[in-house]
């Protein structure tokens, strides 16, 4: 498959012009024209990218990618290393942040609550670019359970700010460093609200308004949407694809 079909069939899948965001969303490092695999992963570190290369990479495909708003613009140290080694092995790098975040099928959003078992899952329209969502399990549990039921379809223990034995049902949630959304949520009258991050405003806030809230980790709640996109990128034009892990316990 030739890069420019590459780039250009995920700018509309994603909508990526939809978004007001942080760094640009596409292509960012450009590598071989020709892509026969992908290796996706969250965020484009050093060891993700020498992975691909060993694992002969011809894309990589990433949440997190470079350039983000106010960051340093000079190539040098950690940057400099980590796009001469794209470069070296001729290696595209390609970031979706936001319109990965809010995809209806593929983004971290969905995939989050196909995995947490939430139904009825949607955005909440007109609110924060449609990056809050919401839905309700099945059946009410106490916020403990809710705690040992993330825990073990994230493999990692959240932090539950809240009261244990109050009844949850109706949830709300944005993967990554989502927690100001709480404040969001607290006004549909939710029972929870699920982000990957916490701050220490948070815990107040949470208290205060009578929602349980759930940090359940930056990367972990945002490792499968790009999964998702990979598996599909696979399914619709025969590309090889490899989701690699980076642990990250943030």
């Amino acid at each position: 498959m030739k890069r420019a079909e590459l780039t250009a069939y995920l700018a509309e899948f994603l909508q990526v012009d939809k978004f007001r965001d942080y760094a640009p969303n596409g292509l960012q490092v450009e590598g071989s024209e020709e892509i026969h695999k992908i290796v996706t992963g969250v965020t484009a570190c050093q060891p993700l990218i020498e992975i691909a290369a060993e694992r002969g990479a011809d894309a990589l495909l990433v949440h997190h990618g470079f350039f983000w708003k106010s960051e340093p613009e000079q190539i040098v140290g950690m940057k400099q290393r980590r796009i001469k080694a794209l470069l070296l092995n001729d290696i595209n790098l390609l970031g979706y942040h936001l319109p990965l975040d809010a995809h209806p099928v593929v983004g971290n959003n969905a995939t989050l609550a196909r995995k947490l078992g939430i139904v009825d899952a949607e955005p909440i329209e007109g609110v924060a670019q449609g990056l809050i969502w919401r839905g309700k399990l099945e059946s009410a549990v106490t916020a403990s359970q809710f705690k040992a039921d993330i825990a073990a379809a994230l493999g990692r223990e959240p932090l539950h700010i809240g009261t244990d034995d109050r009844k949850v049902q109706s949830v709300a949630w944005c993967t990554g460093g989502a927690q100001d959304y709480l404040d969001i949520a607290a006004q549909y009258g939710l029972d929870a609200f699920i982000s990957g991050e916490v701050s220490e405003r948070t815990f107040h806030s949470a208290m205060e308004q009578g929602i349980e809230y759930y940090s359940a980790g930056h990367h972990a709640t945002e490792s499968y949407g790009i999964q998702a996109l990979g598996e599909h990128l696979a399914r619709e034009f025969g590309l090889e694809h490899e989701f690699v892990d980076i642990s990250n316990p943030i």
